[in-house]
């Protein structure tokens, strides 16, 4: 018995990565109302997960959540898309405290020097980074945000402030915001 091996020469048009990506982000938005990416940790950084498609199909800025688990991020990246969508205004700075009981929440803008970064794949649908987004803050369990002195050590890098100075820049914190 002889072992036969046949090379399948690559189609001539082959799918771009791209394209393919694109149609599961649009997929997924007309699907459920926005795509929600999560990217792991790794030895750089905590995991994140951020929406695509929220400025395209209901005009609110995208956003992105660091640092929280894979299987919350999901569930507040929605909430938020959800209420926007349907006209709340979130200001950032201000806190929030119905997203998660007996956690607030906070909201800053992301710098657009962070947006390869933090929503590459948001790129496939926004070629040019031509979206507003905004960070989703979450402070430690016992309500210390990362900025603060009585942070636990190392969670300012965990989870990082996603302006130009790496501090909030919308308000200042313990004047106009947390």
């Amino acid at each position: 018995m002889h072992a036969v091996t046949v090379e399948t020469p690559e189609p001539a048009n082959a799918a771009d990565p791209v394209d393919d990506l694109r149609e599961w982000i649009v997929g997924e938005a007309e699907r459920r109302g926005n795509a929600v990416i999560n990217v792991a940790g790794d030895e750089r950084g905590a995991g994140y997960s951020f929406t695509v498609c929220a400025w395209a199909m209901h005009s609110v800025p995208e956003a992105v959540v660091v640092g929280l688990p894979p299987q919350l991020a999901p569930v507040l990246l929605d909430a938020y898309v959800d209420r926007a969508a349907t006209g709340e205004q979130f200001r950032c700075g201000e806190l929030y405290h119905d997203f998660f009981d007996g956690v607030p929440v906070t909201f800053e803008q992301v710098a657009p020097g962070h947006y390869p970064e933090f929503f590459g794949s948001a790129f496939a649908v926004y070629p040019e980074g031509d979206f507003p987004a905004l960070q989703i803050i979450v402070p430690t369990p016992d309500g210390h945000w990362p900025w603060t002195n009585a942070a636990p050590e190392g969670f300012a890098s965990w989870q990082p402030v996603l302006t130009a100075s790496g501090e909030p820049e919308s308000w200042t914190p313990g004047v106009d915001g947390p």
